[in-house]
């Protein structure tokens, strides 16, 4: 049975990652047509740092999801410190309307969201898809946020208060540090949702400017270039790279707690 469950999570990795896998060996084959091992290269990792146009995409991508999640987790958080004030009935009512937008097809507020930009008179291009993506995201970050706004213990605040603390002061060493598993959810959870959107970013992006989703877009009519490869490759393997610091510092942290603990 034990040899059965081993066999089966290995299956449930290997289903997971083979597409993966695929996608960086042929980031690293010489031939530019997909399921053709001709030999290992390196060659397009050369020319992805040599293509303005995927380097330009590349950095519309990673500013405008920093960007947007940065002021989405800031306006959720906002926005649930405000609901925590509400009554019950009204805590649900407003959390059932923010939750609409997730259930809401993408082509209908890609579509909505340009017409809305149109009808004030604004050209598309970075700013639009910056504020789109903030419109999106925001859901999302109050969805991580919220339970445990909900869920804080006025104590710790009230006799900060009363030991002499401002409110601001009160909010920062006490309300904030419990939120913080939220708000970095929050965070990451809305950049990676701004970075792989496509449907919402190809209605209100305008021409002349191209995020990573609508440079491959545009790419699939001639072909997808083999820099999208290793660019994709590079990615994943930062994304690797940081949860794994994000392991290591978990660890720290609780080792810190645990030392903490018995030096009291």
């Amino acid at each position: 049975m034990k040899h059965l469950k081993k066999l089966y999570l290995g299956l449930i990795i290997l289903f997971l990652y083979a597409p993966i896998l695929v996608l960086i060996a042929q980031s690293f084959n010489a031939s530019r047509y997909r399921g053709h091992w001709t030999g290992f290269t390196l060659e397009w990792y050369t020319k992805l740092f040599e293509s303005e146009e995927i380097i330009d995409a590349f950095l519309n991508t990673l500013t405008i999801g920093l960007t947007a999640a940065f002021f989405a987790t800031l306006l959720g958080l906002i926005t649930a410190l405000a609901m925590r004030r509400f009554s019950k009935k009204s805590q649900l009512a407003f959390r059932g309307l923010a939750n609409i937008p997730l259930l809401n097809a993408d082509i209908v507020t890609g579509i909505s969201l340009m017409l809305l930009f149109l009808g004030f008179g604004l050209r598309l291009g970075y700013d639009t898809i910056l504020m789109a993506h903030i419109v999106i995201n925001l859901p999302y970050a109050m969805l991580c946020i919220l339970p445990q706004v909900l869920g804080l213990n006025n104590v710790c605040y009230e006799a900060a208060l009363d030991l002499g603390a401002t409110p601001f002061q009160a909010f920062r060493k006490v309300i904030l540090p419990e939120l913080r598993p939220g708000i970095a959810a929050a965070f990451l959870l809305s950049f990676a949702m701004s970075a792989d959107d496509f449907i919402v970013t190809y209605f209100t992006k305008g021409a002349g400017i191209d995020t990573l989703t609508t440079a491959i877009y545009a790419q699939l009519k001639l072909g997808i270039h083999p820099e999208m490869y290793a660019l994709s490759t590079l990615f994943f393997v930062g994304v690797i790279a940081f949860v794994a610091l994000l392991m290591v510092n978990w660890k720290l942290l609780r080792r810190h707690q645990r030392k903490g603990l018995l030096d009291d």
